[in-house]
């Protein structure tokens, strides 16, 4: 018998909650029909915003990493047996020091080869040059002479280069980030010997969007903020815009620290670029989605005696988040339709919603 009560007290608290669910469900309803009752006339149902003049804060910041002021990864240009190696990770060099050699013999053998081939054909070249005099030998066999010193000189200096080449030396002062290479090691063309940094010039790297590079140029200062060292500011300029924006359609920016002392920032570190700008007057904004299709069409539909759209031709300026300046075409104190404009054509009658 108990278990029968329970069983009825549980289907009539099911049916009170269906119950209640359906009257919330009906005054949803209502209300929603009474919004469109409101247009039921015929008149279109947009909603609106009151023309305004706002003061456009340009001011934004963006993160970015630490990037290395030159960096360079050292290949092989011959074939040959490390010998030598004169630097470690973390080592210090300076231009022109050498950091590493590769054994030297064969191409030693080869410049040999090539300046005897030289001598040889320069002492043709001059028995031609003899004999072409008195006529014993024609002009194109002078000419081959000739092309033959040539090419034989130019061989020996390929030679020589190559020589040059087993010799590594830093192209700049930096430090050895990466070593991959031991002594004893054999290398061949295109394999990496050494990775050299220069860090003397830190840069923070960023991308910023459409909106925020247009008001952006080559040497404007930007203060710098790390959460490494959050009591510190940090100061550079804009040394780099992309005139391109990357497949993400962002623009990579580049700014130099003017100073990194006792090298505390390290590239590869996360850096913050706060970017300001003078204070802005006030001007006129409406919401981006004011404009009939998008900002770049230049049209709006304004709120006519009340329930009128009208269209309306503007200039817009700058897209600052979700409002765009109007450099001409509207006043403060006007009206705009910020929402339903798919349904409008200039002179349609609209029933705007207060809400």
């Amino acid at each position: 018998m108990k278990k029968i009560i329970i069983s009825i007290v549980s289907v009539v608290a099911v049916l009170a909650l269906i119950g209640w669910v359906l009257s919330k469900n009906k005054k949803e309803n209502e209300a929603k029909t009474a919004v469109v009752a409101e247009g039921s006339k015929g008149d279109v149902v947009v909603r609106t915003a009151v023309i305004s003049k706002n003061v456009v804060d340009m001011n934004f910041s963006v993160n970015g990493n630490f990037i290395a002021n030159q960096r360079i990864t050292f290949n092989a240009e011959n074939s040959g047996r490390i010998t030598k190696i004169y630097v470690e990770e973390g080592s210090r060099v300076s231009k022109g020091q050498l950091i590493a050699s590769i054994e030297t013999n064969i191409l030693s053998v080869d410049v040999q080869t090539a300046q005897d081939a030289l001598t040889n054909a320069e002492r043709d070249l001059a028995r031609y040059e003899s004999s072409y005099a008195t006529g014993g030998v024609t002009q194109q066999q002078l000419d081959q002479a000739r092309l033959n010193a040539k090419n034989a000189a130019a061989r020996l200096k390929q030679a020589k280069v190559k020589i040059g080449d087993a010799n590594v030396k830093a192209p700049f002062n930096g430090i050895v980030n990466k070593k991959f290479i031991e002594q004893g090691a054999y290398v061949s063309p295109g394999n990496q010997l050494f990775e050299i940094v220069d860090v003397s010039k830190l840069k923070l790297g960023v991308t910023v969007n459409e909106s925020q590079v247009a008001q952006l140029k080559v040497g404007n200062k930007v203060d710098i903020l790390t959460s490494v060292f959050p009591g510190e500011k940090f100061n550079g300029k804009i040394s780099f815009i992309a005139p391109q924006a990357d497949n993400t359609l962002n623009f990579p920016v580049e700014i130099e620290l003017y100073s990194n002392p006792q090298n505390k920032l390290k590239a590869g570190m996360y850096g913050t670029a706060v970017f300001e700008f003078p204070a802005q007057a006030a001007s006129i904004t409406v919401p981006r989605t004011a404009f009939i299709g998008s900002v770049s069409s230049n049209k709006v539909y304004i709120l006519e005696n009340g329930n009128t759209a009208r269209e309306r031709k503007v200039v817009s300026g700058r897209v600052v988040g979700d409002m765009v300046e109007i450099l001409d075409g509207l006043k403060e104190g006007e009206v705009v339709i910020t929402s339903g404009q798919i349904n409008l054509v200039d002179g349609t009658k609209v029933a705007p919603l207060t809400k």
